[in-house]
């Protein structure tokens, strides 16, 4: 092999290498690129009919979620927070051929932020990123030559639900512990020995039928310790009863019962009837 075909043959090979190498971070791009539009894709919400109540289009609001909007030239659209949430502040990915604004409606708790869109021309699209005190949206615009979404809105599952168990907690609290109950019968003369733990029991009485045992409120921030029946000879037996609010209701009454938590260390607290008395009963 001559010296000047071995040259020709490596400069061959040198340029190979580099196309090579200018063609791998391409074809990784390109990929990128295309996981990233299937996931926008995947992750927006379009326009229905039935999602629209009279001119307004409500999306329910998700993390994440890219929401859609159709605009046009000559015509505004406006999108329209939560009533009291504060805005933060407005991105847009063109600020040029888009004119965007914002002002408020109402006043108080009813007061409300409308974010407000026009484009300049149709065939445009761009994004908002729309920050506030509560939330961040992220919508997707589009400019077409004449229909426009007058408005948009959302609704909030996620907020609702948590009102709602929120609501359900309150009532049960506030529920009474038990009902149909005399309170001349209520038996009140219980001693509470043993360890002195922050879920200790306040106090325990009957009511001839049932049982009930009063714990502090520390006990809905830990651990709940479990009730044992202790019977004459010493024996422990795991009874059941039902959490109500800070009481557990027992369905029995029993004359030593313990309550136990922990394994190295247990803490024992012992609750004891005392027998019937005058001084045991409270009148109305």
């Amino acid at each position: 092999m001559t010296r000047s075909l071995a040259c020709r043959l490596l400069l061959a090979t040198s340029c190979l290498v580099g196309a090579n190498a200018d063609a791998a971070p391409d074809a990784a791009a390109a990929r990128h690129a295309a996981a990233v539009a299937t996931a926008n894709d995947a992750a927006t919400l379009e326009p229905v009919s039935q999602g629209f109540v009279n001119a307004v289009q409500i999306y329910p609001f998700a993390e994440g979620v890219i929401d859609h909007v159709i605009t046009a030239p000559e015509r505004v659209t406006d999108i329209a927070l939560e009533p009291g949430e504060a805005l933060v502040s407005v991105a847009s990915g063109d600020t040029v051929r888009w004119v965007i604004g914002d002002t408020t409606s109402g006043t108080g708790a009813d007061k409300r932020v409308h974010v407000l869109v026009k484009p300049f021309a149709a065939g445009l699209a761009t994004n908002l990123v729309i920050t506030t005190d509560r939330r961040s949206y992220h919508v997707a615009l589009t400019s077409v030559a004449r229909t426009a979404m007058a408005a948009l809105s959302w609704t909030y599952p996620e907020e609702a639900l948590l009102a709602l168990k929120q609501a359900a907690a309150t009532a049960e609290a506030a529920a009474p512990v038990a009902a149909g109950v005399a309170v001349d019968q209520l038996h009140f003369s219980y001693a509470v020995s043993g360890d002195k733990p922050d879920w200790r029991p306040l106090r325990a009485f009957d009511d001839g039928r049932q049982t009930f045992i009063e714990f502090p409120a520390s006990l809905s921030e830990g651990e709940a310790p479990p009730l044992f029946l202790v019977d004459a000879k010493g024996a422990a037996q795991l009874v059941n009863y039902r959490l109500k609010g800070r009481f557990y209701v027992v369905d029995r009454i029993f004359d030593v019962a313990e309550l136990r938590l922990g394994t190295k260390h247990q803490q024992i607290v012992r609750i004891s009837r005392i027998a019937d008395g005058a001084k045991s009963r409270r009148g109305a």
